[in-house]
């Protein structure tokens, strides 16, 4: 339960108090969280900010017309999750093709692959998460960007 501030607790709010609510609104950005709360010398301290997506594809105006344009691309990524070579990602983070940026990717549309061979990094709150193949086979599909922010269970590899 947090305490509420008295009046000589509200007023010792410094600088310091300051500059501790920037470096965690920065954290916030850097790892792409969307809430932190800490509790330091009785001092407990939320920052959390609202993210809303933008849509990326201009949907008609037609109410007969937005229905299925709407529903197609989430019953894609609904098929596509279900797909038998489908890798799907085990983790919330950002997704990498490469080990480091301006590298050759792990695999591209085409490429063989073995159990076991890093298809992708995820970008987990700071840790580097390599993603093996979990069959062997040719790389059908690639469904993520390169810095693509990525949820649990999303389909980010077709492996045929």
């Amino acid at each position: 339960m947090a305490r509420q501030p008295d009046d000589k607790a509200a007023a010792k709010f410094s600088s310091e108090d300051s500059a501790l609510v920037r470096e965690l609104a920065l954290l916030l950005d850097e790892t792409s969280l969307t809430e932190i709360e800490i509790e330091r010398a009785g001092l407990r301290l939320r920052v959390a900010r609202n993210i809303s997506v933008a849509a990326t594809m201009p949907v008609p105006m037609t109410h007969t017309a937005a229905a299925p344009v709407a529903a197609a691309p989430a019953a894609a990524a609904a098929d596509l999750s279900k797909h038998p070579g489908a890798v799907t990602s085990p983790m919330v983070g950002t997704a990498y093709w490469a080990p480091e940026p301006g590298a050759k990717p792990f695999i591209e549309v085409g490429s063989k692959v073995a159990v076991g061979q890093t298809l992708l990094i995820i970008e987990a709150m700071k840790t580097m998460n390599q993603i093996p193949s979990s069959r062997a086979g040719t790389v059908t599909q690639i469904l993520v960007e390169d810095g693509q922010p990525v949820e649990f269970g999303e389909p980010l590899v077709i492996i045929e």
